[in-house]
């Protein structure tokens, strides 16, 4: 205790007490925490309220791996489709580069062609980084191209060191070490994936290494990332919950206890469990800068965390979108659906067919009056998504007259009320689909068709 140093948290203004060092625990069997991840169970999450303070950084930021991450789960993009993808991006991160980076696969000419039409572009960001598995044949590829920054997976779990290396925990630090001093002996900086590491000894494996990795850093004088990788989504954001599974707790333990600091942290969550965005937002809330997503979520299993959720996290914690153009989401959407042939499903939040689309007929005349009503914000305005109202049977006068003003961007003076001819021509023709037995909803083709002719029949002008 009395060689412990007192220092200043430059954060919260408080004297704090230099932190124990923590050496690596090289146990002969593995750890795998099967008092919480029993197998034939499901998980467990448990408590030992043990607390840990908000530590949000001066600045938050997001990272991109739909090129990476999100080409494991569905067939690979074409060079041509990443390089407009990418545009996207950068339109999207706005003039602050919001949206920090894009990691990218190097292993095939397509890839690689990817690469380097992307770097052609010049932008500062999103910055164009690689990924690579420990070894030091792909390492040859990220020297080739002559990237800045390479992400470098180190899994750090017990099950995958003893299960899927055949290492023991000593060996697994030793191998990550030496890809690592290689990055940095030839000035490139690395960034570290720390997969699986919600089942990781965290004080025993997680914070010895990372450890290890500042001492290099010092040494080196480069930037050495370290990205806390929930790859089966087993992480919870709970007060009081215990490591591995505690986000909070994995955040304070790298940024405390192995001094790295927040801009060197990232989180890259899945969603197994339906944690993938509120562990993402917490990550930011206790330290972490960076929170790493895939365009609409796309990635192995269940998915990573969706960057359109982050974009309006961030608005909501920061209190502004700091530059970045939300409209470019619904281009993108629009992009994946007609270009690429994804289909996005109608009820996914900011970019789903049906995401701000109010069915009942009760719900249709309060957005008649006032749209602040049913409809989360101005979509219209950020998402150039106007709130809309799907016709069936319940929707009524006032409904019609909403998904007409709405389809047709109609201004205030041109609105239709419920009592306008044409909306009653519309809900007779919609009342007599129901009447013979129909069942589903009207389609947007279904509307326009009718409406053209009822507007012909009445000599009516919608322009």
């Amino acid at each position: 205790m009395e060689n412990r140093r007192v220092k200043m948290n430059e954060h919260t203004n408080l004297l704090q007490l230099e932190e124990h060092m923590y050496p690596l625990v090289d146990v002969k069997t593995p750890n795998v925490f099967r008092n919480l991840f029993p197998y034939d169970e499901v998980p467990k999450i448990a408590f030992n309220d043990r607390i840990v303070p908000h530590h949000m950084p001066d600045e938050i930021w997001i990272t991109d791996t739909t090129f990476r991450d999100g080409q494991q789960s569905r067939a690979p993009y074409t060079t041509e489709q990443i390089v407009r993808i990418y545009d996207y991006l950068h339109r999207l991160g706005g003039p602050n580069g919001k949206i920090r980076q894009c990691e990218f696969f190097l292993y095939s000419k397509k890839d690689r062609d990817a690469v380097y039409k992307c770097l052609e572009r010049g932008y500062a960001f999103p910055e164009v980084t690689s990924w690579i598995r420990a070894s030091k044949k792909d390492f040859e590829l990220v020297k080739e191209i002559g990237l800045k920054e390479t992400g470098i997976l180190v899994s750090c779990s017990d099950y995958h060191i003893f299960y899927k290396m055949k290492m023991t925990r000593k060996q697994a630090m030793e191998h990550y070490l030496s890809i690592v001093k290689e990055c940095l002996e030839t000035g490139i900086s690395p960034r570290c994936h720390l997969e699986d590491i919600t089942r990781a000894d965290i004080y025993g494996y997680v914070i010895p290494f990372c450890l290890e990795l500042m001492n290099l850093m010092e040494r080196y004088q480069i930037p050495i990332k370290v990205r806390c990788c929930d790859t089966m989504g087993y992480g919870v954001n709970y007060p009081g919950a215990v490591i591995p599974r505690s986000v909070p707790g994995i955040i304070y333990g790298i940024m405390t206890h192995a001094g790295v600091p927040s801009e060197l942290i990232e989180w890259h969550g899945h969603n197994d469990f339906y944690k993938a965005v509120s562990n993402s937002t917490t990550a930011w809330l206790y330290g972490a800068s960076g929170v790493n997503c895939s365009l609409f979520g796309i990635g192995e299993r269940t998915g990573n965390t969706p960057l359109e959720a982050m974009v309006f996290e961030y608005a909501q914690l920061r209190g502004s979108l700091d530059g970045m153009d939300t409209t470019v989401i619904t281009e993108l959407a629009e992009y994946y659906e007609k270009e690429i042939g994804y289909r996005i499903p109608s009820r996914t939040p900011f970019v789903g067919r049906n995401f701000n689309v109010t069915r009942a007929g009760i719900h249709a005349d309060g957005l008649l009056k006032n749209e602040e009503i049913y409809n989360i914000f101005d979509t219209d305005k950020f998402l150039n998504r106007p709130a809309l109202v799907s016709v069936s049977n319940t929707s009524g006068l006032a409904g019609i007259a909403h998904w007409i003003n709405s389809y047709y961007h109609l201004t205030d003076e041109k609105k239709l009320s419920k009592d306008t001819p044409l909306v009653a021509m519309v809900k007779a023709w919609v009342d007599q689909q129901y009447e013979e037995g129909r069942v589903t909803v009207i389609t947007d083709e279904e509307l326009t068709g009718v409406i053209a002719r009822c507007c012909e029949e009445l000599h009516y002008d919608l322009a």
